[in-house]
């Protein structure tokens, strides 16, 4: 049995299914082997896509995720399902990048995490939300306030 199996993944290295409708529950997490390291993960999702919820029309946007993981951290394929899950799912840009950020928080209760949005311009205006967060009571909790002040980027 290989490390991952040991994990208890179940999407790695199976046939993709994709969901049609908003599913956090398909994300999944394995150990962080380095958890007394600070150091970043990136994923950049440049075909996100959602709905606009009023109007039905779809959004697109290049979603980037950052975080300094602690004990978990989330498994890229479930990732990749649970951001392709948006697709026919109705919210605001603003919100989906913070379900986005608040989802991943609950799963694995990072150190720090930041989630933006670029969403592509639909009647002349682009809109890219920010968000982020520290673990509170600890030096990223003030990371977080520093880095959100020098939004906009």
């Amino acid at each position: 049995m290989n490390e991952r199996n040991k994990e208890g993944l179940q999407a790695l290295g199976k046939k993709t299914t994709y969901s049609m409708d908003y599913a956090p529950e398909v994300l999944e997490t394995f150990e962080n082997k380095h958890k007394d390291n600070d150091y970043w993960v990136r994923f950049n999702c440049p075909e996100f896509t959602s709905l606009c919820p009023i109007t039905g029309q779809p959004d697109f946007a290049e979603i980037i995720i950052s975080y300094i993981p602690a004990e978990r951290m989330v498994e890229s394929k479930s990732l990749k399902l649970y951001l392709f899950s948006f697709r026919n799912h109705g919210d605001f840009h603003e919100d989906c990048v913070n379900i986005i950020m608040k989802d991943l928080i609950a799963l694995m209760q990072p150190k720090y995490i930041e989630v933006t949005g670029r969403f592509t311009p639909r009647g002349g205006i682009s809109i890219h939300p920010y968000a982020n967060y520290g673990r509170p009571g600890t030096p990223y909790e003030e990371m977080a306030k520093k880095r959100l002040a020098k939004q906009p980027y």
